[in-house]
């Protein structure tokens, strides 16, 4: 009896080897060209960051006789450029540090406070629509628009008699700015900070808010106990992003700080003249001064990187 036949008189019809070894190569084939594109665009992403960071260990004529990603070689290698870049921008550092983390964090608060208001609490619809329009619309609003009027409302605030006690400990009177870079920041990120906590409490379990309520908590406790534990991802999400924005924003620093010579200058008020001379531009020192200012971005993605991405997917 041929292998093909069935005891019931029918055939079976056996696979094909070839369709089958056609069908595999050309699934190698696609993901030969799926991983050759991936790695096409990492390389091509990742290019202006390894031609950066080997010409902050170059010296002026290797940066000038070799191209911008060929790796250091000989006597063209060397750290000074590094040190000199952390020496100029080395009180930057604690400058920025000064105003971006009490921004974040604070920012981030009422953010979360404003977002659990609009979601949880009894205010009828009525009143909580154009609370939220307005934010979003506050999201949408570009930095170059309220440049003028920040300047002018900072020039009617006499943060500086106010603060006169701080002054006569010996604090220079430039920090005043790092005060005004605080209410800033903190003003204009609340609406973006309102917005997406509010999106992640609007998926928050409402089964086990109602049941706290009818235990008797109060909205207070409800937001202490349950929905602030909760909020740990999205707090993630939102100091990784204000924390960016603020660290690296320069127009509000030229505005409010104006100068690089000032006792209170941030890193990026600095980095913006840094390796600027009349003999011309020191791309080495330049780009080693961006690598030092990127650390703490970079720190602080890493300290919440898994929150963030639950928080994201969330």
């Amino acid at each position: 009896m041929s292998n093909d036949a069935r005891t019931d008189g029918g055939t079976v019809t056996e696979a094909d080897p070839g369709a089958s070894a056609g069908l595999l190569s050309g699934l190698d084939a696609y993901r030969v060209l799926l991983y050759l594109g991936l790695l096409g665009m990492l390389t091509f992403f990742l290019i202006p960051i390894e031609s950066g960071l080997v010409t902050s260990f170059k010296t002026a004529s290797g940066v000038s006789g070799s191209l911008p990603f060929a790796p250091p070689t000989g006597g063209t290698f060397t750290f000074e450029k590094w040190r000199a870049a952390f020496d100029a921008l080395g009180r930057g550092l604690i400058n920025s540090a000064l105003y971006a983390i009490p921004a974040t964090v604070i920012s981030a608060l009422l953010g979360s406070f404003t977002a659990y208001g609009l979601t949880q609490s009894n205010w009828k619809q009525k009143y909580k629509a154009p609370v939220l329009a307005l934010l979003v619309a506050g999201v949408f609003i570009p930095y170059q628009a309220v440049l003028v009027p920040l300047s002018q409302f900072w020039s009617m605030i006499p943060l500086q008699e106010w603060l006169g006690f701080l002054w006569a400990l010996g604090i220079n009177n430039d920090y005043a700015s790092v005060i005004e870079l605080i209410i800033t920041h903190v003003a204009y990120g609340l609406p973006i900070c309102t917005v997406l906590f509010r999106s992640y409490y609007k998926n928050m379990s409402d089964e086990m808010i109602e049941a706290a309520r009818l235990d008797g908590a109060s909205i207070r406790r409800i937001y202490r106990r349950i929905v602030l534990p909760l909020s740990g991802p999205m707090f993630a999400v939102v100091l990784i992003y204000q924390f960016t924005q603020i660290w690296n924003d320069l127009l509000f620093t030229l505005v409010l700080v104006q100068t690089e010579s000032s006792a209170a200058a941030p890193i990026v008020l600095i980095l913006a003249g840094l390796g600027t001379s009349l003999e011309g531009q020191d791309f080495a020192l330049r780009m080693a001064g961006a690598f030092i200012a990127a650390l703490p971005t970079l720190a602080v993605y890493i300290a919440f990187g898994e929150e963030f991405a639950e928080g994201v997917a969330t």
